[in-house]
């Protein structure tokens, strides 16, 4: 089947407690496009700011995604958005909407309606400009994370094989349905990616089990496993496709086969074949 990539397609990276590496898979998403060719914007919603950091982005001195929450206009938005440092050994194009600290201002628990919205309406401003919006949440429900949700198409929730990661992803798929059946029908879950997966440990072996047995084809393949290359990439800012290694390269191969499955799921019913699988 030939594949047609969708004009703008928007996916939230989302995690509902820290330590799980949401952001490591943001980036290894956004290396993966990168590789790829695929024209992308990285929205950096995490307070903790590691995705503008992991790529490259020098903060001092520019609008951030404090000021695009504040005032959703298409200057304030352009002048917030900075390439990525990793185009300066390749050549593609791979932007950052950038994060800030002061972003923590906007993650109260009761958001308005219009807060809520605010994501969509600055989006909307350089929708022409990209084929694929990955959004860096915040490691919470509150108004971030819901700001995310209603403007994107799809959320990947990411998870490791521990004692709470089932509650954990159950938590998220409740809430991504409120979303979509209260504000968003557009909204859907693209599944659960199970990160630091050590495949020797019958811990983690009876986890992931436990997810399949739960949520089934939610739960995406391949896991992800712990790999120290994705942190020393990520360290370094660098994209994980261009680090040197046979981890690195394996680890690339991984996010190659999420972001094809981001990549085929279309908002409106395209590919139906992949899509009903998540749902």
């Amino acid at each position: 089947m030939k594949v047609t990539y969708l004009l703008v397609h928007v996916l939230s990276v989302s995690s509902l407690k820290g330590g799980v590496g949401k952001t490591t898979v943001s980036l290894g998403l956004a290396s993966a496009a990168f590789a790829k060719g695929v024209r992308t914007l990285v929205v950096d919603l995490d307070p903790q700011s590691d995705v503008s950091t992991g790529m490259d982005i020098a903060l001092a001195g520019r609008l951030n995604v404090a000021d695009v929450l504040a005032s959703p206009k298409e200057k304030t938005v352009r002048q917030a958005i900075a390439p990525s440092g990793w185009t300066k050994s390749h050549a593609g194009t791979i932007d950052v909407l950038i994060g800030s600290p002061s972003a923590i201002n906007f993650d109260g628990p009761h958001p308005s309606i219009r807060d809520i919205w605010k994501l969509e309406e600055a989006l909307a401003h350089v929708e022409d400009d990209y084929d694929l919006v990955l959004i860096d949440c915040a490691p919470s429900l509150n108004a971030l994370t819901r700001t995310a949700w209603a403007a994107s198409d799809r959320v990947v929730v990411v998870t490791e094989p521990g004692l709470f990661s089932v509650a954990a992803a159950d938590r998220a798929l409740r809430a991504i349905e409120e979303i979509r059946r209260g504000l968003s029908p557009r909204l859907q879950p693209l599944g659960i990616v199970v990160n630091r997966v050590r495949s020797q440990s019958m811990e983690h072996q009876f986890r992931i089990k436990e997810l399949r047995d739960m949520f089934g084809p939610l739960v995406l393949s391949p896991q992800l496993p712990e790999r120290t290359s994705l942190q020393q990439a990520q360290g370094a800012a660098k994209p994980l496709h261009i680090w040197p290694g046979d981890s690195a390269q394996e680890m690339a191969a991984n996010f190659d086969q999420l972001l094809d499955r981001v990549l085929r799921t279309g908002r409106v019913g395209e590919y139906a074949d992949t899509a009903s699988a998540t749902r």
